[in-house]
């Protein structure tokens, strides 16, 4: 029976014209328009519908800071902000994210204008090699919004108490942010600082 509906949908293409292209072939891109605000400014982009986020940012607005590390949401060096949550990039469609709020790291801040996050990773050493910051601020920036708008984690003991900056929330939501230097005592003490609490 599978191989009869086969036969049925294939008969159902039409076939090829001699001598003309296919324009509709596997090999031509399908393009559409997105518009997106990003870090405050609207931008409005024609690609290919397979683009992700990741590389409408990188290729097309040549916003390079955030960072291809696994290409599988594996890493979180890609991450960035959209609509107030922090997101992988690489695995989200950039179509998918018409009229969206995106947030960069250039968006949070500059060298001449720090945001405190990033003040607070240099004091503290959280970047080392500087591959993952990029992820690792934009994430500690919607971690902290997080823990601020009560959304429990898989280590909140108490559901109804207010939610607390502890090193045990900050390490459980920072988990998806890897750091192959190893910085992470450092990344924590930069966002404990930046959430208020004594590093």
């Amino acid at each position: 029976m599978a191989g009869a509906t086969a036969c049925a949908a294939l008969a159902a293409v039409p076939a090829r014209a001699e001598g003309r292209p296919d324009s509709a072939g596997p090999d031509q891109p399908v393009l559409a328009k997105v518009s997106l605000t990003v870090n405050g400014q609207r931008r409005e982009l024609e690609i290919d519908t397979r683009t992700s986020l990741l590389d409408a940012a990188r290729e097309h607005l040549h916003l390079t800071g955030s960072k291809k590390g696994c290409d599988h949401g594996q890493c979180g060096a890609c991450t960035m902000i959209v609509d107030g949550r922090r997101i992988n990039s690489c695995l989200t469609l950039a179509v998918m994210h018409q009229g969206s709020e995106i947030t960069t790291i250039e968006g949070l801040g500059q060298p001449d204008a720090l945001h405190p996050m990033q003040a607070a990773f240099i004091k503290h050493d959280g970047y080392q090699c500087g591959y993952c910051t990029p992820g690792q601020i934009c994430s500690g920036v919607a971690v902290l919004a997080e823990i601020k708008a009560g959304i429990p984690s898989h280590v909140t003991a108490d559901l109804n108490a207010p939610m607390q900056v502890t090193d045990a929330e900050i390490r459980e939501r920072m988990s998806g942010n890897i750091c192959r230097c190893g910085a992470y005592s450092n990344i924590v003490e930069a966002m404990t600082e930046v959430a208020g609490r004594p590093a």
